[in-house]
């Protein structure tokens, strides 16, 4: 059984940053291709970032390209968003996700 725990949300105000982590047990996490979703309130559950298990290919969704970076240390099994120049729009609750486990979310809010 593998626990995904998220956190590092908080509020911030616009153009400010945030680094979410995402914590995951289990030996296995080293060999799992992980992903961060968001959810904001009244709208679908969207992709944000993913990274391969060996780190050799990330992606981006088109509205955070430039800025947020995804990264993990498998040593820790911890992956990390950092989210930089933020805006209002990115206001949701931010999941990290790993083959069929996904963690509890941790609360992104940004204040103008």
């Amino acid at each position: 059984q593998v626990q995904v725990v998220e956190s590092g949300g908080g509020l911030v105000q616009a153009g400010g940053s945030l680094r979410l982590s995402c914590s995951a047990s289990g030996r296995a996490f080293s060999m799992y291709n992980m992903a961060w979703y968001r959810q904001a309130p009244g709208k679908q559950c969207e992709f944000v970032a993913t990274i391969t298990w060996n780190k050799r290919q990330i992606l981006y969704a088109e509205s955070v390209k430039g800025r947020f970076t995804i990264s993990r240390e498998n040593a820790t099994n911890t992956v990390y968003l950092q989210m930089n120049n933020l805006k209002r729009e990115y206001k949701a609750s931010y999941y990290c996700n790993g083959e069929q486990y996904w963690g509890q979310g941790t609360q992104v809010t940004v204040a103008s």
